[in-house]
């Protein structure tokens, strides 16, 4: 799936950068009046007539493409939602959990089995609280 889509993206920048040399190539509606009176030249590539035929289809068969493509991604790009409606949300939920920090166990004490834990440890200490900011005067700096 992947493979189709990097090609549907390789599709729509040929076909946006053909499109954009097409029409910087063609001359505007007010290009042939100036012609007709002696400014610039009236001589083209593809001859008189035939170059507004076939650079304009050709301009229309490569906005063809590129909207076709463009349809396309979009269409792939909201079928499979990768889950979670922003990417903050995407980002906690893939985001790995640390693991808690085990030392070396006492002396004396034995493993426990897997299946039974117990309620609390009988010669642990209560964890300390974390530090509040200091309030008032103490907050703002000395001159």
């Amino acid at each position: 799936m992947n493979l189709v889509l990097n090609i549907l993206v390789g599709v729509q920048m040929l076909a946006a950068l053909a499109m954009i040399g097409l029409i910087l190539v063609q001359h505007g509606k007010g290009a042939d009046m100036g012609a007709a009176f002696g400014s610039g030249s009236a001589g083209s590539l593809f001859g008189a007539s035939g170059s507004a035929n076939f650079l304009s289809r050709s301009t229309a068969v490569l906005a063809v493409v590129f909207f076709a493509c463009t349809l396309v991604l979009a269409y792939f790009g909201h079928a499979r939602p990768q889950g979670g409606g922003t990417l903050l949300e995407r980002a906690a939920v893939g985001a790995p959990v640390p693991a808690p920090a085990t030392g070396p166990a006492p002396a004396g004490s034995a493993e426990i089995p897997a299946g039974s834990a117990p309620s609390a440890p009988a010669t642990s200490a209560p964890a300390p609280a974390p530090a509040a900011p200091a309030g008032g005067a103490n907050q703002i700096p000395n001159k």
